[in-house]
């Protein structure tokens, strides 16, 4: 379970950061901009470092289909530092797409997880957020 969860927080972590990284880049708004310096690019290297750590464990202790999963996020979580970074791709893509993406490719990951740790139904109901609560500028708190 703790291999489980711990990969989860580590991509969310890394996604956190490349999503700030791209507000700084003018990419997307909402969250804190976060200018890619030497200094933060070492710190998202030793995530990204932790989180090969840990899909590693994976590997070793995860089924099939969550190991897959965690596959996927590991392609749209390198998808979205590209897209951070300004690094060039064969073809054009859009942020909140990518994010998008790995956010639904995180969701199946966590439902995988949850299948094979033998844990049913849902992660949670729908929960509408109180209107009274919504920032009025447009942005979204963090996750």
């Amino acid at each position: 379970m703790a291999a489980y969860a711990e990969y989860a927080h580590a991509v969310k972590e890394l996604a956190a950061r490349y999503q700030m990284i791209a507000a700084a880049r003018g990419l997307v708004s909402g969250p804190i901009p976060l200018e890619p310096t030497p200094e933060i690019l070492k710190e998202v290297g030793e995530l990204e470092s932790r989180r090969s750590a840990l899909s590693e464990t994976l590997g070793l202790l995860g089924d099939t289909e969550a190991n897959t999963a965690s596959k996927t996020v590991d392609h749209c979580l390198w998808r979205l530092e590209l897209l951070a970074r300004g690094i060039a791709t064969e073809v054009e893509q859009n942020w909140d797409q990518a994010y998008l993406d790995f956010r639904e490719a995180r969701s199946r990951y966590v439902a995988h997880a949850r299948a094979s740790l033998g844990v049913s139904g849902a992660v949670a109901q729908d929960v509408t957020w109180p209107a009274a609560w919504r920032p009025t500028t447009g942005t979204s708190p963090s996750e």
